[in-house]
């Protein structure tokens, strides 16, 4: 019995330990391809927030005009140029369909994975680690990712640094720490995940949602929100993609945020939500596994 139990803590330690921020600093210089430097803070940017911005933006556009027969809700708040503007994305999509016959017909929509790659060209998909013991990774189901390209998103409530997550903290190998100390906790289990359901539900302005918390089921809307289970790199294994802040601006469309996998913990009209994505630092073809620099150093 005390055999089992040791291994069974064994094993989870290995999974643990590479999401486990002091056994990655303690093992920084025996692996320092878990490393990249930039000089700066405001110069940690592999692409520009214009690019991020697009690519978020030509997804989640994607991803509305093909569930157009569910948003019927949204549609009736919308002003005329906005509902004009996506009758027209709908009619390009689907030309042989009237638009007014159009939300009365049974639709033949694609799902989230096949969105994604008729819009960038590749899908993602969770599946079991290449690494031993470490648990879900993320892969390239299909396609190329390009060097530069937005891969996934990391998903979670976003906390300031002087907000409590301590609770929500122990045991949990999905909290990501921005530059400036921001915290972002991608569990999708336990308090974590009723933290991020409660807060989804406050910000919600009638049939307008503020964010997507899809990520914490099975059938994710946002197929870019698996980014909390993307390993870290190693010496045998060098990183192909690295994280990038993001933070929304006030100009986005609001009916595009019931995508955006990130809520503040603090309702803050004056803060702009942040977000983090993966940006690939070479062409990543598909069967590859995405692995990442946990630690930026500034010089």
């Amino acid at each position: 019995m005390p055999g089992r139990l040791m291994r069974s803590l064994w094993q989870r330690w290995r999974r643990y330990r590479y999401r486990f921020v002091p056994w990655i600093a303690l093992n920084l210089s025996h692996n320092p391809r878990t490393l990249r430097y930039v000089p700066e803070e405001s110069k940690d940017k592999v692409i520009s927030d214009e690019d991020v911005l697009g690519t978020l933006l030509k997804v989640f556009q994607a991803l509305f005009v093909n569930d157009f027969s569910k948003q019927s809700d949204i549609l009736t708040v919308l002003p005329e140029p906005v509902k004009s503007k996506y009758q027209d994305l709908l009619s390009v999509q689907h030309p042989r369909v009237k638009q007014l016959e159009y939300r009365h017909q049974q639709q033949n929509t694609f799902t989230p994975e096949e969105i994604l790659y008729k819009t960038l060209g590749f899908s993602v998909a969770r599946a079991p680690s290449s690494l031993i013991s470490a648990g879900k990774g993320v892969f390239v189901t299909k396609g190329l990712v390009q060097k530069g390209a937005v891969v996934s998103m990391y998903p979670g409530t976003v906390y300031q640094k002087y907000e409590p997550i301590f609770f929500q903290s122990i045991g949990n190998p999905f909290i990501f720490r921005c530059l400036d100390g921001v915290l972002i906790d991608g569990n999708d289990k336990g308090i974590s995940k009723v933290v991020y359901r409660s807060c989804h539900g406050r910000d919600r302005l009638g049939p307008l949602k503020m964010s997507d918390s899809t990520w914490l089921t099975s059938e994710i809307h946002n197929p870019l929100a698996i980014g909390q289970y993307v390993n870290n790199c190693s010496n045998d294994r060098a990183a192909n993609v690295c994280y990038q802040e993001f933070d929304v601006p006030a100009v986005f469309p609001i009916e595009l945020k019931q995508y955006l996998p990130n809520i503040a913990y603090s309702y803050d009209r004056q803060s702009p939500l942040r977000c983090v994505v993966l940006v690939a630092l070479r062409d990543i073809e598909q069967g590859e596994e995405l692995f990442s620099n946990y630690y930026t150093i500034v010089s």
